[in-house]
């Protein structure tokens, strides 16, 4: 049983300026298929190596594989469906699987537009992905597709869904195979080394209204902070990682397991051979102040922190739970604990002006961040937050969903002017921190660091790569009349879709009045689902 995992070549103007980030995903699936018996597997890096479509199907075809198994977040979809479509042209005799976020919430949108795709696994992969290979192997594929949780299909003309798979209980039964990757390409612009992505949770007690990750992963779950320490050890002697970001969500969530990893590390001398950083609330560092110096010894250089907004209206609808002065407070906290902070904006709602977009800038500025991002604001089609939007969404070109391309038109400005304006303030604050900050902030490591950090900005600005902006046309304040963002405009949402959203929300409906029905009639808060008969949903995705 020959299995191809491609990871598709879908590029843009965003995280990558600070390197080539290796496909965990596809380290962790092979780690699950190969526990289950199955060691043929091969790996295709077709973004890392900016392979064209015809170079993947010189691939596929020298490969002949059983299966071919690709991923894809919202703005790669289309990539990944044409790589499956290649799949089907090179060798039609191969089952073809899609997996990924999007594919999970979306998979009406996908098996309407790509019904090249035989099958969708919906949710954490490794599990089910196992049992469908199993059942293909056995020869159960497809008459015994439909006992297999976690799936969606095509049946003739109907789109299937089986029952939701439970997550991955055990995750420290899970052990990815890091040996399939390349490691040689995947480096960390502003240090130079080869980095990693482990993972230590999945999960996310948070809500925050724009994101789907808490929807995704479903339950928190934390693993051993030894068998990390493990698996970040066994990166750094035989593959060479100098840098690893942790792919959590909230990875300080479990502070006792994360002092713990910290304490671990530590232990073993590993600050000393490799740094790394995470994403993380404000919330949780105001939480841990004084653990922070622990923190910085375990090797922690850099902290992406989601501060979102400057405006305490924004923060609010975002459902952050924090305000503005928790921002401003946290930023200094890491920055007297010698930890690199990197502010995240998120801009381009559709009451975005340019007063508000100055805010961020003077904000940003007189926090004093280390660094600072100005994302544009992506309405993932499966958040709560989408569905609110309303009209007011009228781009479906997901391949434009990449946190630089403007999705949402403010009322205020066009989205040219919005561009500009987001660039006008890296272009400022990016400037000052060029010429009477980094190059005389501290010496040694720190200096070395924030250099380098200036290095990834001016080389993908030079090579036009930062937000996308040589795709774009954009090339200063002068060329806001030429912009043109490229969107397609014959992308709709799928009829099947849409029903389905229609009847999400008329479950949703009637949950709330059973609710309220509940409590009127003294029954408490309405919270408890055994006190009312509702239809549940049909094979809906995790949730």
């Amino acid at each position: 049983m020959r299995i191809v995992l491609v990871h598709p070549n879908y590029h843009s103007g965003g995280a990558e300026i600070a390197g080539n980030w290796p496909p965990a995903w596809a380290a962790y699936l092979a780690g699950a298929l190969k526990k289950a018996g199955y060691d043929d597997v091969h790996f295709v890096d077709a973004m890392t190596n900016d392979l064209p479509d015809e170079a993947v199907r010189e691939r596929l075809c020298a490969l002949a594989p059983d299966v071919v198994g690709v991923t894809a977040i919202t703005p790669s979809i289309y990539t990944a469906e044409r790589v499956l479509e290649i799949a089907a042209e090179a060798c039609p005799g191969a089952v073809r699987v899609l997996g990924g976020v999007h594919a999970t919430f979306m998979y009406k949108q996908v098996l309407s537009e790509a019904p090249w795709i035989d099958v969708i696994v919906r949710g954490e992969g490794e599990e089910i992905f196992a049992a469908l290979i199993g059942a293909i192997e056995a020869g159960r594929w497809p008459a015994g597709r439909a006992a297999i949780n976690g799936l969606a299909y095509r049946d003739g003309a109907q789109i299937v869904a089986t029952q939701a798979a439970p997550t991955v209980k055990d995750l420290d039964a899970i052990d990815p195979d890091w040996s399939l990757l390349e490691w040689e390409k995947y480096i960390y612009v502003p240090l130079g080394v080869r980095v990693a992505i482990p993972n230590m949770a999945r999960g996310c007690p948070f809500t925050c209204s724009f994101c789907s990750q808490w929807k995704f992963w479903r339950d928190y779950r934390i693993r051993d902070p030894k068998k990390v320490v493990d698996e970040i050890e066994t990166l750094v002697e035989r593959h060479g990682v100098g840098f690893f970001i942790l792919a959590d969500e909230e990875p300080t969530i479990n502070r006792k397991k994360f002092v713990a990893f910290c304490e671990e590390l530590i232990a073993r001398g590993l600050p000393d051979r490799v740094k790394w950083g995470i994403n993380t609330r404000v919330t949780g560092i105001l939480r841990d102040e004084a653990l922070l110096p622990l923190y910085r010894r375990a090797g922690l250089v850099h902290v992406s922190l989601g501060t979102e907004a400057a405006a305490q209206l924004k923060l609010d609808r975002f459902n952050k739970e924090t305000k503005v002065e928790d921002n401003r407070r946290a930023i200094q906290l890491l920055r007297e604990a010698d930890i690199f902070v990197e502010a995240q904006f998120i801009v381009g709602l559709e009451n975005e002006t340019a007063e508000t977009l100055e805010e961020t800038y003077r904000m940003a500025r007189a926090w004093a961040p280390d660094l600072a991002n100005w994302a544009m604001y992506t309405p993932w089609p499966f958040s709560s937050l989408f569905q609110e939007l309303g009209d007011k969404v009228e781009v479906f070109d997901f391949s434009k969903y990449n946190f630089v391309t403007p999705i949402m038109k403010p009322a205020a400005m066009d989205r040219a002017e919005l561009l500009d304006r987001v660039m006008n303030n890296y272009r400022r604050f990016y400037m000052h921190k060029a010429l009477f900050n980094y190059p005389w902030r501290g010496t040694g490591f720190r200096r070395r660091y924030l250099l380098g950090c200036l290095k990834a900005f001016l080389k993908a600005g030079f090579q036009r790569k930062f937000y996308d902006l040589g795709k774009v046309n954009y090339w200063g304040p002068q060329s806001k009349k030429g912009v043109n963002f490229n969107f397609d405009r014959t992308r709709s949402i799928a009829p099947a879709q849409l029903a389905d959203w229609e009847a999400a929300s008329e479950r949703a409906a009637r949950m709330r009045q059973a609710r309220g029905t509940v409590k009127a009639r003294g029954g408490g808060d309405g919270k408890r689902a055994d006190l009312v008969r509702v239809e549940p949903p049909a094979a809906a995705g995790p949730t």
